[in-house]
């Protein structure tokens, strides 16, 4: 019996050739979303920053740009904490279809007091999942639209401890900032799975894939000028824990694999090798409390009646031909990266 063909090792460091295909990075300025927006960049893809701050997303697209000969980069206007904001800023992308966005961006309070946006709504939950919820929402036709597209969300391993309270999502009782973050990436990822469950119940060709980036240090990043500079007595500080956790440039691994690689699944995480903290991108397996479908399900519905919006997601109309996820033709050649 003829052996069936066995896809390629996925490797980090030659990616395929993505010419042609739309991507949207939100907080594609800093951090891990520049560091997946930089090797997007390098497949030929064009790759757009989502970015509330203008002249960081210009400071981000320098520096791809010297990095990545002509690597195609825009900035998209987005501001996840004001949820109104959201349809304009995807009206504004000029796009007609999107084969996959990355939902990257958030932010960390450490200290007290307990802010909230101009929706009343608590900052770390309002940025990190109700925003991107919204955001999923309005970007459902550009995604429809392009069959085999992603929706790749961004999880964090300080959720793994932590398990939601529904009835105290917006944290207006006993705040501790630390523990509204970690929930809020709890809800993202919560929101992640239960999304490729109606995926699959519409029979869309959408996937919704989780990742999370393990442990990643600006002491061990390489320096991205003028976003960030290590300098040399940073580096060599920090060196140990390189046995530990890793900069943010790997960090972005996972992600761009999941946006990627053709062999990648819906309703699966991918994190690093070793102990969900560094190294190559694997599929993990779901943490216990991530598989609580009427969890998932109560989040949306709440979800849903916070942002007033409902992704909803059907089959792509069928045609004669179907663009799946893997390059084209004649674009099989790797990227370096």
């Amino acid at each position: 019996m003829p052996s069936v063909p066995q896809a390629p090792r996925w490797d980090v460091h030659r990616l395929p050739r993505a010419r042609g295909r739309n991507f949207l990075v939100t907080g594609g300025n800093a951090g891990i979303g520049y560091f997946v927006a930089e090797q997007l960049a390098g497949t030929g893809a064009a790759v757009v920053l989502g970015s509330r701050d203008r002249a960081r997303a210009e400071a981000a697209i320098g520096s791809i740009g010297s990095r990545v000969p002509g690597a195609r980069v825009n900035h998209m206007p987005l501001d996840l904490a004001d949820l109104d904001s959201l349809k304009a800023s995807v009206d504004a992308l000029g796009l007609d279809r999107l084969d996959a966005v990355v939902l990257n961006a958030g932010v960390a309070l450490d200290r007290p007091p307990r802010r909230a946006t101009g929706d009343g709504h608590e900052l770390m939950f309002a940025t990190n999942h109700l925003g991107h919820f919204a955001l999923t929402h309005h970007l459902a036709p550009l995604l429809t639209a392009t069959p085999g597209s992603r929706i790749v969300t961004t999880g964090s391993f300080a959720a793994k401890s932590e398990r939601l309270d529904l009835d105290d999502l917006q944290s207006t009782r006993d705040y501790r900032p630390k523990r509204a973050y970690a929930r809020s990436k709890l809800a993202q990822m919560l929101f992640a799975l239960e999304l490729d469950r109606r995926l699959r119940a519409a029979g869309s060709t959408t996937l919704s894939v989780l990742v999370h980036p393990g442990g990643a240090l600006d002491s061990l990043t390489p320096s991205r000028p003028p976003l960030h500079v290590r300098t040399t007595g940073e580096r060599l500080r920090h060196l140990p824990l390189g046995l530990l956790v890793q900069g943010k440039d790997t960090a972005a691994w996972p992600a761009v694999q999941a946006v990627l690689d053709p062999s990648v699944r819906g309703g699966r995480m991918l994190s690093p090798r070793a102990f969900g903290l560094r190294g190559t991108p694997r599929t993990e397996p779901l943490w216990s409390h991530l598989a609580d479908a009427t969890t998932a399900a109560r989040l949306w519905a709440a979800s849903r009646d916070l942002t007033g919006h409902d992704p909803t997601f059907t089959a792509p109309a069928r045609s004669g031909g179907t663009a799946g996820p893997a390059a084209g033709p004649g674009e099989a050649d790797a990227a370096t990266g």
